[in-house]
């Protein structure tokens, strides 16, 4: 007599499989690596990546949809911190990344987990990481603004900036963040987002796990996968990267960093060389150089965030 297997028992074993041995690569690759024992995970969650998400309607508090896909993009960052723990983290923290900074539904995490929301902080996308941390992860990420494709393409402001390059070299906000982690030490192991900004992020990092959550068609257009369709992918993409977690290694750009700034506007890059410590690279180019990532992480952030008439 031969047992029946129902084809959900055997996906549910094969899940749990793929989960035993990524917790335990996890641990092993970091046997001892802090006095405490602990395993840090950093989780970066923008939401023009996240599924179904296409036009401002999803993407701002007066968007007609934004609340319901506050909640997909949730749910795609839980996905990522189930891998994580399935993985054998012993300490888990969310950055919300996207808009205002207060996106991410906050009590539908488990509580162990940590927050980081609004602005401005230093280390803007990446805040609170550091060289304690064994591995970062990306949900929700886009294409750069240099990328004529890509749903929502950009790069940190999407009504500021026309360019952003580190050394030269046009950069994606997932190639910035990488390169502050790396700074720290810090490998990035996966990312989720439309296929553009997925390649994109390939060609720049390397092999990381990767999940597409849409194909773009557009700007402001795509083929999505569903909400749940897409979270059940994270979770088993961010899993197969913590079971081969040895294979990655932290994106480092040397020091000293030279970062240009392309503006839409000519008054930013007039106004900014007032600062002597700023060139004037064209009509909308500024260049800064800084000593580090985190220098210029703050710099950036300054310049796309300061106003005067800032209150209180």
């Amino acid at each position: 007599m031969f047992l029946r297997i129902s084809k959900s028992v055997r996906v549910l074993a094969v899940a749990c499989c793929l989960a035993a041995i990524a917790a335990a690569s996890f641990r092993s690759a970091h046997a001892g690596a802090t006095p405490s024992g602990k395993h840090k995970v950093y989780i970066s969650v923008d939401m023009e990546g996240v599924a179904g998400t296409v036009t401002a309607d999803q993407l701002g508090p007066t968007g007609f949809e934004y609340e319901r896909f506050r909640r997909f993009m949730t749910n795609e960052a839980l996905a990522a911190v189930q891998a994580a723990k399935h993985a054998g983290a012993t300490e888990i923290v969310v950055s919300d990344s996207h808009g205002n900074g207060e996106n991410l539904l906050i009590e539908l995490f488990p509580a162990d987990v940590k927050i980081v929301r609004s602005w401005p902080r230093h280390g803007s996308m990446m805040a609170g990481l550091d060289a304690s941390f064994d591995a970062a992860l990306f949900v929700g990420y886009h294409a750069s603004t240099t990328n004529p494709h890509g749903v929502r393409a950009h790069t940190f402001s999407s009504a500021h900036l026309a360019k952003v390059a580190l050394n030269g070299d046009a950069v994606t906000e997932g190639e910035f963040n990488a390169a502050y982690a790396g700074a720290f030490g810090v490998p990035v192991i996966f990312a989720s987002g439309d296929d553009v900004a997925m390649a994109e992020l390939k060609s720049r990092l390397g092999n990381l796990e990767t999940v597409e959550t849409k194909i773009a068609l557009g700007f402001h257009s795509a083929e999505t996968l569903t909400p749940e369709a897409s979270s059940n992918r994270i979770q088993a993409g961010a899993e197969a990267a913590f079971a081969r977690l040895h294979d990655f290694k932290p994106y480092v750009v040397k020091p000293p960093i030279t970062l240009e700034v392309t503006f839409k506007n000519y008054t930013p890059a007039e106004m900014l060389t007032y600062l002597r410590v700023v060139e004037r690279v064209d009509s909308h180019t500024i260049r800064f150089v800084g000593k580090d990532m985190a220098e210029v992480s703050d710099f950036i952030d300054f310049v796309d965030t300061y106003s005067a008439d800032m209150t209180p």
